[in-house]
């Protein structure tokens, strides 16, 4: 069978099929064939889905919202592209008109169908160990909107906010957790963990004094645990990212974590903490102290 980053050496020699025969290769032949791993060399969200189509995508959601932010009004108005020549422009399909995996992430119908992982699971426990009763539990899934949407409303359902009137003329409010914190740890899971090659999804634990984010996959690219607060950035779905930044999702990239650190301190919550392995990072959020 074909294989996916040719050429391949067997032996030191590169074999091809020429109809029902199989020969060694030329040096134009595995020039050609290094030419065709290269064309495949693509992140993973830039790929073609393959058996994917055009039904498998909300194409109202990607012109009502996406197209009159990623494109200024003036192009749009003058722009005689066919909705086929957009999606390919904004590398959201191939020339065959597949949708990408990214497509499927943002725009998708049913993402999950397609990417087994791309979903959100929630539990609130009552207590501190994985083992305590289970107060609240959900899966959030669909479309990168609509799933990042669903899953700020359940954070905001449980989010508890003490009022404290010594010291100060005016009532003062601390939260729980800063909604802004959580925002930019959980939008910064979505957008960087991988979904290829897992069906794991992204998993929110919340206990009584802490929440743990965990997202699959490791550290990529120039990331590491030393600069992973200063705004180093590396990105594993670059497209994601992109349509993440376009739809609003995020505001500028590298500032999520330092923001979420930030908003930490202000409201008197501990600092982030971090556990990475090579399959995945989790971040926990602790409680801010009554």
């Amino acid at each position: 069978m074909p294989a996916l980053a040719p050429p391949v050496a067997f032996k030191g020699r590169v074999y091809v099929s020429v109809g029902p025969t199989r020969q060694v290769a030329t040096r134009e032949e595995e020039r050609r064939l290094a030419e065709r791993r290269r064309a495949q060399d693509l992140p993973f969200d830039h790929l073609p889905a393959v058996g994917a189509s055009l039904e498998d995508l909300d194409l109202d959601l990607f012109k009502r919202e996406y197209l009159p932010n990623a494109v200024a009004q003036d192009v749009l108005a003058g722009n005689a592209r066919s909705l086929e020549d957009q999606l390919r422009a904004l590398r959201f399909s191939d020339q065959r008109v597949t949708p990408s995996h990214a497509a499927l992430l943002v725009f998708g119908k049913d993402p999950q169908a397609w990417l087994p992982g791309a979903y959100v699971q929630f539990i609130r426990l009552d207590g501190d160990r994985l083992t305590d009763p289970v107060k609240d539990q959900k899966v959030v899934a669909g479309s990168l909107d609509a799933l990042i949407r669903r899953l700020e409303e359940v954070f905001q359902a449980h989010i508890l906010v003490a009022a404290d009137v010594t010291g100060s003329v005016t009532e003062q409010r601390y939260p729980e957790y800063p909604l802004v914190a959580l925002q930019q740890v959980y939008r910064n899971a979505l957008c960087h963990r991988t979904y290829e090659g897992t069906n794991a999804p992204v998993r929110v634990t919340w206990y009584n004094s802490r929440i743990e984010i965990h997202s699959p996959g490791g550290l990529y690219g120039v990331v590491n645990p030393e600069n992973i607060l200063t705004g180093a950035t590396d990105y594993r779905n670059p497209l994601l990212a992109e349509a993440m930044k376009v739809l609003g999702f995020v505001q500028r990239f590298g500032l999520g974590l330092p923001l979420a650190r930030q908003e930490l301190e202000k409201n008197g919550n501990p600092p982030l903490e971090f556990s990475f392995q090579p399959s995945s990072v989790l971040v926990t959020i602790w409680r801010r102290p009554s």
